[in-house]
């Protein structure tokens, strides 16, 4: 359990707080994991305390996945309280001491939640310091840290004059799925797999997030950052860490960032030649965008992590917006026997290597492909697989969305999911490469699977996406 806590939300009125934020921290006050706990939001717009709380209710009746009672709703909006920004760092910092004096005991802590654009993130720093709230804080910050190595190193050093490190909590969403922590269980919990997870047997590592989405009104955003610093920096290398890590010496924070920040150490520069960067057809005519916009909506990538694990072993990454399908999955190949023994035509070896994937979806899925005999005369071999799906499970009901995960984390002061400032800035080193010489971006139409380089970039493998076998229906 957290101690007596007071989120101040900035941005409290902002699309990231009304689709998750808001019914994220309501299900953490029902489910009682936050019981003590009074929300202060605060933002450009100039409207009352019954304005917000009418906000706050239509956002969780429009984007909250569970019921919602009177009775709870009544309670949890007594604890919502509203500053403008205008109102000035003073009253601030009177509504949230008038907050902490309604919460039991006298030992409250403080969460600022930043989900505000990178370009006012340092003005919310500021505005917290000039109120005087620093103290007995954490402050959770949204990407991107940072557009390359010099600027998040600068970024840092102007959030370490107010907070220290151990107060800042860089967030990533995906790594509080509860699939991506169903990595760590699945490699060090079981001896099937930990003495198997190397470039002995694993022949390469694809990570896939396609997206069907736009930029849904975030075209002056994206055109300054592109895929690459929207999502690779702060979501797929952070996912490809938990992948390759070591086994921590404890299930703890500073154990587990160790190990992630020697993935980052070891990982090698990215090369321009081994990305594909690609822009929807139709990206130009977006609001906010540039008529003559080079900025990347997709890219592809292979990337080595040069340790005694995984030396040789390539990880693919691939991401875009306006792709066919919306999905993050996370693929291990392991390499193909010798297969000598088996008749030709047998089918061994038709269907590519066997495969452990990880779905981090909504609804965390796990599969493990491998090969198997028909019944009946002769040895005709195919494809076969064992699946397991978290919604067929008493667990089900259990599971926390991505952010209310990490906002209870951030409460308990656990930083196991989050991303050091060390960290952030060696993945920007890495980078250097790549922002100082990108490929150019080719174009692909909406709704594919990105530029039809992204097949030579893999072989002689191909892509896990789209799958040709669909994941079976639990019901």
């Amino acid at each position: 359990m957290a101690a007596p806590l007071t989120v101040i939300l900035f941005g409290a009125t902002g699309d990231l707080s009304k689709r998750k934020l808001i019914p994220g921290m309501l299900h953490l006050f029902q489910s009682r994991l936050l019981d003590d706990v009074r929300v202060v939001g605060t933002s450009l717009d100039d409207i009352s305390l019954e304005e917000f709380r009418d906000l706050a209710l239509t956002a969780i009746k429009e984007h909250s996945t569970r019921s919602l009672n009177d009775e709870d709703w009544n309670a949890f909006a007594q604890r919502l309280d509203y500053v403008p920004l205008s109102a000035g760092p003073e009253a601030l910092r009177a509504a949230v001491l008038r907050s902490e004096e309604l919460l039991p005991g006298d030992n409250e802590l403080r969460v600022h939640y930043l989900s505000v654009p990178p370009k006012a993130a340092l003005a919310a720093v500021s505005t917290i310091a000039a109120a005087g709230l620093v103290e007995r804080s954490r402050i959770i910050m949204e990407k991107p840290f940072g557009i390359d190595h010099a600027s998040s190193v600068k970024l840092n050093a102007q959030l370490h004059e107010v907070f220290d490190e151990s107060q800042i909590f860089r967030i990533d969403h995906f790594l509080g799925k509860e699939a991506a922590q169903n990595i760590l269980a699945f490699r060090f919990a079981n001896g099937l797999f930990e003495p198997i997870w190397h470039r002995n047997h694993i022949d390469h590592i694809q990570i896939d997030v396609p997206e069907t989405l736009g930029l849904t009104q975030r075209g002056d955003f994206y055109e300054s950052t592109g895929a690459y610093r929207d999502m690779v920096v702060t979501h797929l290398f952070q996912v490809l860490a938990f992948t390759a890590m070591e086994p921590p010496t404890a299930l703890e924070p500073a154990a587990i960032n160790r190990e992630k920040t020697k993935v980052f150490r070891s990982m090698l520069p990215i090369e321009p030649t081994n990305v594909v960067r690609g822009q929807y057809v139709g990206y130009k005519d977006e609001p906010g965008v540039k008529p003559e916009s080079e900025t990347e909506t997709f890219v592809a990538l292979k990337c080595y992590v040069d340790n005694w694990r995984w030396a040789g072993v390539p990880f693919y990454l691939r991401t875009g917006k306006r792709m066919a399908q919306g999905a993050r999955i996370i693929s291990i190949a392991f390499k193909e026997p010798p297969r000598s023994m088996f008749p030709a035509g047998s089918g061994v070896g038709d269907h590519g290597p066997d495969h452990l994937t990880f779905d981090l979806s909504d609804q965390p899925k796990m599969s493990l492909s491998f090969y198997g005999k028909h019944p009946g005369p002769g040895y005709r071999l195919d494809k076969l697989s064992m699946q397991f799906s978290m919604e067929e499970t008493s667990w089900a009901g259990a599971v926390l969305e991505a952010y209310e995960r990490l906002i209870y984390d951030a409460a308990r002061g656990d930083s196991t999911l989050f991303t050091s400032a060390t960290g952030v800035e060696r993945l920007w080193e890495i980078s250097n490469p790549l922002i100082e010489n990108p490929p150019i971006v080719r174009p692909y139409d909406q709704g594919s699977w990105g530029p039809n380089q992204i097949h030579q970039l893999i072989a002689p493998f191909s892509w896990r996406l789209p799958f040709e076998r669909k994941w079976r229906d639990g019901t």
